[in-house]
């Protein structure tokens, strides 16, 4: 690396590593590294744009080149960087959140002075419609800013699939540093003539629009932990509290600390009192322990202890399973039919038994016939 390099080199050899940080875990000590580098070549970049003077708030959106448009970018990349990078003490991360915020609050004038977000933009992620009282219309605020961050990604990766972005999964940086002008067109004086000036400057501004809505989300997200931060306790004063929490929990709890295993402490004082947990298990065999510790870990479940044939094979034997019907039981004889072809059967005993059970079967219907005539109960007359 070099100071000395070019302004869009520099760019983007901090977009590069910018990019490559952000698909990595930030605790890493490589993704650290990254993360410094960066943070590096950002700050060089952000002094060589204000020495050589690219942006002038007498300026127009209008009077912008398209080969500097992305530098306008280089707040954001700033604040991104510094909330990335890994501060454990409270002190600093809460300085770098600060330094975050006003990198934020500058990237985020400037877009507003040139223009490059509408009105109704800046009234969609302005900071009161995030801390609207009414739930109902916070969340319908942060709706509408993800359709609307929705519809800008959308445009832009249409745009650098036009432009034939060479990524599998470009992120923000990429896409941005893809727009920075090459070393050859850098050193000529005109970049407009560029045939696809129109599309780059396109492309400029809705990423930074995109830029813009994640600043103003990322203001409120630090806010909010800068809050955080401002409650939380100071680091002296930990050691203290843990100790009066331990002497509290000593002085209200029961049961003492059991003591470590192992260490041929007895299991009961001189009074029979318990000196520390421990199980009875039966007085048998190793068989018996290896039984009882194989039943320690266990399916949660009862478990099934027959088969289907086997249930099924019970309750049929209980009677719980009808059978027969369909058409072959409307093809056999009723009660009465079958009586009536046993009685037929003569010469024989049974044939005999099953006459004199269908005359006295017949003798019955009889009485109660001549008992009970047709329509008797019929008091209606009906029938």
């Amino acid at each position: 690396m070099s100071d000395t390099d070019s302004l869009p080199a520099l760019f983007h050899r901090a977009l590069a590593a910018a990019s490559k940080a952000s698909n990595l875990p930030t605790a890493d000590d490589a993704t650290q590294a990254l993360i410094a580098a960066a943070a590096h070549d950002t700050h060089t970049a952000r002094a060589r744009i204000a020495a050589l003077a690219l942006f002038s708030a007498n300026e127009t959106l209008d009077d912008l080149p398209t080969r500097d448009l992305p530098y306008l970018a280089a707040p954001y990349l700033a604040a991104e960087l510094e909330t990335r990078a890994h501060t454990p003490e409270l002190p600093a991360r809460a300085a770098r959140l600060r330094a975050a915020q006003a990198a934020l609050e500058q990237f985020a004038q400037t877009l507003e002075q040139y223009g490059v977000v509408s009105r109704a933009e800046r009234e969609l992620h302005a900071p009161s419609a995030a801390a609207a009282h009414d739930a109902g219309a916070r969340r319908a605020a942060k709706i509408k800013q993800y359709q609307a961050e929705k519809d800008l990604r959308a445009r832009i990766e249409a745009l650098a699939h036009r432009r034939r972005v060479a990524s599998d999964a470009p992120t923000d940086f990429d896409l941005l540093a893809a727009l920075l002008p090459s070393a050859s067109s850098a050193s000529t004086d005109d970049d407009d003539d560029d045939a696809d000036d129109e599309e780059r400057r396109t492309a400029s501004l809705l990423l930074l629009r995109l830029a813009y809505a994640q600043a103003r989300a990322q203001l409120a997200s630090i806010a909010q932990e800068l809050e955080l931060l401002r409650s939380a306790p100071p680091p002296s004063a930990e050691p203290e509290r843990t100790r009066a929490s331990d002497a509290e929990r000593a002085l209200w709890t029961l049961d003492a600390p059991a003591p470590a295993r192992g260490g041929g402490s007895a299991l009961l004082d001189p009074s029979g009192k318990p000196l520390q947990p421990f199980t009875i298990l039966p007085s048998g065999s190793a068989a018996d322990r290896a039984r009882l510790q194989a039943q320690v870990f266990q399916p949660d479940h009862r478990l099934p202890t027959m088969s289907i044939d086997e249930y099924f094979a019970i309750e049929q034997a209980r009677g719980n399973i009808l059978t027969g019907g369909g058409p072959q039981s409307a093809a056999q004889p009723t009660s009465s039919e079958q009586l009536a072809l046993d009685a037929e059967q003569d010469g024989t005993a049974s044939g005999e038994g099953k006459a004199e059970e269908k005359r006295r079967k017949d003798e019955e219907w009889a009485r109660f016939t001549d008992a009970n005539p047709r329509g008797a109960g019929n008091t209606m007359n009906r029938g």
